[in-house]
């Protein structure tokens, strides 16, 4: 694996202004971040909140940690 994070999965929410990313680190362990992107900005996606701290074994494990901390997202998820 190269020397960066890869996204294995990102997830919007229905506006698309903001999205969380589950991604995998160069030593194989996993960890999510909430970003978000205003039309009127051309400079893209920005993170917002704190990058989770944690590692994760796995996406899924990832997945259910940003549930909890991403108000939007398990709502998204049943949709």
């Amino acid at each position: 694996m190269t020397g960066r994070r890869r996204v294995v999965r990102s997830i919007n929410n229905p506006s698309g202004e903001r999205c969380v990313d589950i991604f995998v680190e160069p030593d194989g362990c996993f960890g999510f971040q909430e970003y978000r992107r205003d039309a009127e900005d051309p400079q893209g996606w920005f993170p917002i909140g704190v990058v989770s701290d944690r590692a994760f074994e796995t996406a899924d494990a990832a997945l259910a940690a940003a549930k909890i901390a991403v108000a939007w997202l398990s709502d998204v998820l049943k949709h």
